[in-house]
């Protein structure tokens, strides 16, 4: 009867009162490609190589504002132009007072012209004792001297010239220029208003701010660990807070030679990248949060499964029937999604990616219940 009792006990436990199956998700094992990479530790930020902040270097009332936000302006187009009126009267003093001086060097070079004459003719007299040493030296001296005044009227008209040059540069600050082909992203100041000049050793405040939108680049900070990975010309794969959907393809075009070591902060290193279709480039205004993950390695066609599904990176646990059972794998390339499994699974085996419970066994009763697409 002990024996019939211990009997019955055991068939009710592995019938009746036999614990359910555990649910579990699992990955069905297939052929995909791997990629090694490197991904920044911080947030990177897009910017451009060429952004200006721009102010005049003269302080007065602005007579024009050319532009608005977001406009978009060519090398050399008018951005606005302070009230020139004093200065073009500036220029125009020097221009009268060059003409004079030019006039004035002309009337002292002919009388030099002329005394030189003199001079020849009295040095001939003197020669046939006709005129006196006397007389020739003052002829000598009518000569030395218009030409010194000759010389000095010349020098007079050139120092006004150069006036005049410095005339017409401070004219020409008037009016502020693109310096290069943009797009205006900020303007500070309204026609009527006036800008004052900074104290000497400070920088004038800038009114425009303007952006260079052919030249955006991603600039991101690397582990130090991977310093000795990442090289210049590999491919990249950029992401943005701005377009959380989507990833854009770029290239690294700069590699910092040296170690960020700030205070209280891990060591990197930056790396800049470009995306490779300019287009998309534009959309992205500097200053906009970026991640890139540089492809160290690329691996089409291999067995993979979620790297998060390899236990110690030495096995897995499989679906066998009803009963989960360790599956002891040799890894290859990974990244933070996908592993290479090189030995151990085939395609089709099904890979238990549900691990996030103590019951999850090898040995323990499972049942699928879903079928992870990654």
């Amino acid at each position: 009867m002990l024996a019939a009792v211990v009997g019955l006990g055991i068939a009710l436990r592995a019938t009746v009162f036999r614990p359910d199956p555990i649910p579990v998700t699992v990955f069905v094992v297939a052929r995909g490609q791997v990629e090694e990479t490197v991904t920044n530790s911080k947030a990177g930020t897009v910017r451009t190589r060429h952004r200006a902040k721009l102010g005049p270097s003269l302080g007065g009332r602005v007579a024009a504002v050319r532009v608005e936000k977001g406009d978009r302006v060519r090398a050399g187009d008018v951005l606005l132009q302070i009230d020139d009126a004093e200065y073009r009267a500036g220029v125009t003093l020097s221009e009268r007072a060059g003409s004079a001086a030019e006039e004035s060097a002309k009337q002292s070079c002919l009388e030099a012209a002329l005394a030189q004459r003199d001079h020849d003719r009295t040095e001939g007299l003197a020669r046939d004792r006709v005129v006196s040493e006397q007389g020739l030296d003052q002829a000598r001296s009518r000569r030395d001297v218009t030409s010194a005044s000759c010389a000095a009227a010349r020098a007079r008209a050139s120092q006004l010239e150069s006036e005049l040059q410095v005339a017409r540069t401070e004219l020409a600050k008037t009016v502020l220029r693109a310096p290069f082909d943009g797009v205006v992203a900020e303007l500070t100041v309204e026609r009527g208003e006036w800008v004052t000049p900074s104290p000497p050793g400070l920088p004038m405040p800038s009114v425009i701010d303007l952006i260079d939108t052919e030249a955006i680049y991603v600039s991101a900070p690397l582990d130090e660990v991977d310093r000795g990975k990442v090289v210049v010309g590999q491919p990249v794969r950029i992401t943005l807070d701005a377009a959380p959907a989507r990833s854009f393809s770029g290239r690294i075009t700069r590699v910092a030679p040296y170690i960020l070591d700030i205070a209280e902060q891990s060591r990197t290193f930056e790396v800049e990248a470009v995306f490779d279709d300019p287009e998309v480039a534009r959309t992205f205004p500097p200053g906009a949060s970026t991640d890139v993950e540089v492809i160290l390695d690329v691996r089409p066609n291999v067995v993979r499964v979620p790297t998060y599904a390899v236990l110690d990176r030495a096995r897995v646990l499989v679906l066998e029937g009803e009963r989960l059972a360790s599956r002891p794998v040799a890894v290859g390339l990974e990244n933070w999604e996908f592993a290479e499994i090189t030995r151990g699974l085939s395609e089709g085996d099904r890979v238990v990616v549900s691990l996030d419970r103590v019951e999850v066994q090898a040995g323990a009763r499972a049942r699928e219940t879903a079928v992870a697409l990654k």
